[in-house]
């Protein structure tokens, strides 16, 4: 099968392209590489700088489309699969679309079904916009709503999600959104990821509990990292001969792996009810995640047994205390990391992921 993969969402589509190809498919990556964490791709697509930099990046895409054609399968990340503005992207779908045999929608993150459904119909207990009944008044939250709802991307969102052939959610969250309103062209399938050469489900003894965070500082507030990360200073500070705090900030991948291999915990997402790329691929290193694992998380997986996410609620006390409990109970660690791998393999295996993409787009 020939396949096109256009946008990336920490390293999703870079990871399922690995997968294809294991599996003896032809697969182009196109993408600006997430912006600074500069995943793998076979086309960069980077958007250079200053008010000429869209216009740049414009012709660039025109001049690609050519190669963009002939292919068994297209996936967009996103309806904003490439970094322009909305109405830019109207005739670039149409192009993909009538040149390529089947067209699918990632349902992978921020778009105009995530923002309503959350700030309108509420499904979730807690999300990126609403507590209950409750919508977030937080700047981040207030912008996406006015870049999404009753503008360009909005249109071309709905647009895209009529004419495909499917869409294809990664999180629980995700799906909620999107089933309701195309149940019959909605599935979800789990994030892949590749295990490592190399994990540890095993800690000495005498060591500190090493917790890391990631913190990108544009989203910080948004995704409640800033709350995790006054809760972890706070514990550290209570139990410094008991644990120790990495932290990162807005540093590419590669260097943001180096720096999360060697700890026992990672911190990620206070208002998700599932993992997603960052904590997956920590997980798949023998490393517990503390965020997102609601119950809805391990259901839409119909897993009955692993219970390997630390869960928190979001809010400060929730995750000082899910902390506070792992630092003084260290020796629930080495199950945690077991069951943490054990949990990759079996859901987010790359080559497992790929067969189920595979099915899907085969349909």
């Amino acid at each position: 099968m020939k396949i096109l993969l256009i946008g990336e969402y920490s390293n999703v589509h870079a990871t399922l392209a690995e997968g294809l190809r294991t599996l003896g498919h032809q697969v182009t990556v196109v993408s600006n590489g997430d912006f600074w964490k500069d995943y793998p791709r076979d086309i960069d697509v980077s958007r250079k700088p200053g008010r000429l930099g869209g216009l740049w990046l414009l012709a660039k895409i025109y001049a690609i489309l050519p190669r963009l054609r002939g292919y068994d399968v297209v996936q967009l990340i996103n309806p904003l699969f490439f970094e322009v503005k909305a109405e830019r992207l109207f005739p670039i779908y149409r192009y993909l679309r009538k040149r390529n045999k089947k067209v699918f929608l990632g349902g992978f993150g921020m778009d105009w079904y995530w923002v309503h459904t959350c700030t309108q119909e509420k499904p979730l207990r807690y999300s990126d916009f609403n507590f209950g009944d409750t919508l977030r008044t937080d700047p981040e939250a207030l912008k996406y709503q006015h870049d999404w709802l009753g503008t360009s991307k909005e249109r071309l969102n709905k647009m895209i999600a009529d004419d495909c052939d499917g869409i294809i959610t990664g999180l629980y969250e995700y799906w909620v959104c999107y089933h309701p309103a195309f149940p019959e062209k909605t599935v979800y399938i789990p994030y892949p990821v590749k295990m490592p050469a190399h994990y540890a489900t095993t800690r000495a003894k005498s060591s500190k509990v090493v917790i890391f965070i990631g913190i990108n500082r544009e989203r910080s507030a948004y995704k409640g990292t800033d709350i995790m990360l006054r809760a972890a200073m706070d514990i550290r500070c209570r139990y410094s001969h008991k644990m120790k705090l990495l932290v990162a900030e807005s540093v590419p991948f590669e260097e943001y792996q180096q720096m999360m291999e060697h700890s026992d915990a990672i911190l990620d997402q206070l208002y998700a009810y599932t993992p997603s790329m960052n904590p997956l691929m920590a997980m798949s290193k023998g490393i517990i995640c503390i965020g997102g694992g609601e119950p809805e998380n391990y259901e839409i997986l119909n897993e009955t047994e692993l219970r390997p996410i630390i869960n928190v609620e979001p809010n400060y006390e929730s995750v000082y205390h899910e902390l506070e409990q792992l630092v003084l109970h260290p020796e629930r660690i080495p199950e945690l990391k077991r069951q943490s791998v054990q949990y990759i393999k079996k859901h987010h295996d790359f080559l497992k992921v790929a067969m189920l993409y595979l099915d899907v787009w085969s349909c």
